[in-house]
Formats: C-alpha cells, sequence, structure tokens
C-alpha cells in the first residue's frame, strides 16, 4: 500500500511519514511539490507517487488569523481540499480528509456525534465544514475525519507551549470551561492507516463518510495543563503549579466551543479502532520531547 499525504510539515503529516514502512509506504509533499491552490501540482504529485490512498493533512490552521484573513482560510480549507478531491475522485483514488471539532458551535451538553448538527461559529470552523461538504460532493470514496485539541512531538502545540512557558513563569494560567478530547498526532495516524487499509481493502463497499477520531476520555485546557506539568516534572523538566481561570479572562478573536469533546464510537463500531486514553497520550508527549 501505497500512501500520499498532502502536506508534509504539520503535526499530522510528520506523523503520519514517521509510520512509512516496506508494507506501507507513506510519502508526505508539501508545498510547491503539492500545493492545494494549484491543481496541476496536485495531479503531478498523484501521478508521480501513485497511491492506493490520499490523505489531507494539509489546512489553514491559524484559527484567530483566518478571523481576519477568511479569503485564505476558505482558499486551502475548501478550495484545495475541493481540488484534491477531484483528482482523488479522477483516478478513483480513496480520500482521508481531516476536519475538526470546531465545525460545531460549542454549546451542547454531550459529546458530539457525527451525525449532531453543524453551526461553527469562527472563519476556520467555517472554512473547514465548507471542506467536508466540496469533498464529500467530489469523492464519495472519502473518510472525513473530525478531530480536536491536536498535541505531538512535532510543529506548535499546546504541551509544547506549556514546557515552554513552565521554563519561563513562576505558575500556568490556563483556561478551565472550555471541554475537550485531547489527541495525540502519533495516535491519530496510526488509526488513520488502520481506517484507510480497511476502507480501500473493501473500497465501494466501506462504510464511508463522517467520522470521529480522538483519544478516549475528555479535558479542560487547565487539567491538559497539569497532566504536562505532571509528566514534564517526572521527565526531569520544568513544571509549575497550574490555576484555573475563565475563558472571560483569555479573550481570543476567534470564539473557542466550550464544549469540543468528540464522541468516536461509530470509529469504534465501523473499524474498531479505540484510541488510548488522553492521559496516557499526554505522557508519551511529553516523555517523547523531553528525549528530544
Amino acid at each position: 500500500m501505497r500512501i500520499l499525504v498532502a502536506g508534509n510539515s504539520g503535526q499530522v503529516a510528520c506523523s503520519l511519514a514517521e509510520l512509512s514502512s516496506e508494507k506501507c509506504e507513506i510519502i508526505a509533499v508539501g508545498r510547491p511539490e503539492l500545493d492545494l491552490l494549484d491543481a496541476s501540482s496536485i495531479s503531478a504529485a498523484i501521478e508521480r507517487t501513485a497511491p492506493t490512498l490520499i490523505i489531507n493533512a494539509a489546512a489553514y490552521t491559524a484559527v484567530d488569523q483566518a478571523e481576519s484573513d477568511e479569503a485564505a482560510a476558505f482558499a486551502l480549507n475548501c478550495d484545495g481540499a475541493d481540488q484534491l478531491a477531484v483528482a482523488a475522485a479522477a483516478g478513483s483514488i480513496p480520500l482521508i480528509h481531516i476536519s475538526t471539532d470546531y465545525v460545531f458551535d460549542g454549546k451542547g451538553e454531550t459529546a458530539y456525534r457525527e451525525a449532531d448538527p453543524v453551526a461553527p461559529s469562527s472563519i476556520y470552523g467555517k472554512s473547514k465544514l465548507a471542506g467536508e461538504q466540496a469533498v464529500l460532493a467530489a469523492q464519495p470514496l472519502s473518510l472525513i475525519v473530525r478531530t480536536a485539541w491536536v498535541v505531538s512531538p512535532f510543529g506548535k502545540n499546546f504541551c509544547k507551549t506549556m514546557l515552554r512557558l513552565a521554563q519561563e513563569h513562576p505558575k500556568l494560567r490556563v483556561v478551565d470551561d472550555q471541554i475537550g478530547s485531547p489527541t495525540y498526532a502519533p495516535h491519530l495516524a496510526a488509526a488513520l492507516v488502520e481506517m484507510g487499509s480497511l476502507a480501500v481493502a473493501k473500497k465501494h463497499d466501506a462504510p464511508w463518510g463522517i467520522y470521529h477520531l480522538a483519544n478516549r476520555g475528555s479535558a479542560s485546557w487547565c487539567e491538559v495543563a497539569k497532566q504536562t506539568m505532571t509528566a514534564a516534572e517526572k521527565a526531569g523538566l520544568a513544571s509549575v503549579p497550574v490555576e484555573a481561570i475563565t475563558t472571560a479572562e483569555f479573550p481570543t478573536p476567534a470564539p473557542r466551543p466550550a464544549n469540543s469533546r468528540l464522541d468516536c464510537g461509530k470509529a469504534e463500531a465501523n473499524f474498531g479502532i479505540v484510541l488510548a486514553d488522553w492521559k496516557s497520550a499526554i505522557d508519551d508527549c511529553v516523555q517523547r520531547l523531553a528525549r528530544q
């Protein structure tokens, strides 16, 4: 099996690339060789790699910046995703498209299921929802995988920020009234490859559509920060106390969903996939960062 990954610098793309093996070759390609805004580069990358599956791990992810840069967010998250899906469909190549919890408004009281009404409140969320819709319309052989609160040893993310701030401040003040589903990119990447392999094997008979994938359990950002500090102390890194604050005390240009919990039961039912507990995922992430 050969997987072409659109993107080569993001957390999920890097996590996918390190899974490449003789059994499953994973080729992560970023700009300019594969630019979602350039249809010819997409076609060339597909022709060059001849993949059996494509995973779209490229996206505009600057959530706050998107509020003042709507055109750029929609160009990559919707138009670019659409062009990739069109090219995948032309070659009859199944596609996994990564999406986000931001397609929901966060006002629900329980973990969100795939069929729950979507109502994004940010430009980023709206652009990602538009991308989901475009991909499903262009390539029916698609898995839309919504995930949330991604952390990893790669790129910029919450865990790395907390570890850095712990070296600079005697205390961390972190929002405690936003609840979500922390997701460790290496765990997500392994699940994407497994889902993709199973779906490709069944092809037209596979249960294509929208899925949620995140590590098991839920937490507030404050709880994730505390777990990060606990793991940091065990790993010999700087660790400081964490104080809970409200969203109102930490305003951002883009509104954050108060409830970002994702119900991942559909992925378990259709593919038998369950990710590890989020606490063990954070511990693993911090251990890897400590070794670096």
